[in-house]
């Protein structure tokens, strides 16, 4: 019996590619699950993050097309950490062009944390594009969240604070700790 806290089976993509959105950047997508099923964008947290293949089992891959990529400067995307060019302006742009790209009329958007931020902006931008939005772990970029993120939140994960910072004990702990996005 599955509960709602388990996770789909893992899967591997069916495809995967990258594209050239800009003279800086080429982004990384992949999809995976039913090729005829409902299309799902996944946008993964950060900014800096990038999908992984955890991100993949939060959809039912016999339900659902599921197109996941890495943001302008994060994860597989290239350059990794480039700043250039890369506002939440373009980010909505790259969305759209991947939409196209990927031949969708519309399809459910699925963010979580910074991914939920750009859920929402683009959601304003693009609506008819928009058939739901799905967003978890939800932040702003208010003041008291950036705040909280890198005042507070040290207190109550020093060791993924540390890692977070690349602190003395980052590289021993980089293998004990993964994305949180």
């Amino acid at each position: 019996m599955t509960t709602l806290r388990d996770l789909y089976p893992e899967i591997e993509p069916y495809a995967s590619g990258r594209f050239g959105v800009d003279e800086i950047h080429s982004l990384y997508w992949e999809e995976c699950g039913n090729p005829k099923g409902i299309p799902v964008v996944f946008l993964h947290g950060g900014p800096g993050g990038g999908c992984s293949a955890t991100s993949r089992r939060y959809f039912d891959p016999g339900r659902y097309r599921v197109i996941l990529f890495d943001q302008r400067g994060a994860g597989r995307s290239t350059p990794n950490g480039e700043l250039r060019n890369n506002t939440t302006v373009h980010l909505i742009a790259d969305l759209e062009a991947l939409r196209k790209l990927r031949a969708i009329d519309a399809w459910h958007v699925f963010g979580g944390s910074w991914g939920s931020t750009l859920a929402l902006a683009y959601a304003l931008e693009f609506p008819a594009a928009c058939l739901s939005l799905t967003l978890r772990g939800i932040f702003l970029m208010r003041e008291w969240e950036i705040r909280w993120l890198f005042e507070a939140g040290r207190l109550f994960r020093p060791e993924a604070w540390e890692v977070f910072l690349g602190g003395p004990t980052a590289r021993a702990a980089r293998g004990r700790w993964r994305s949180y996005s």
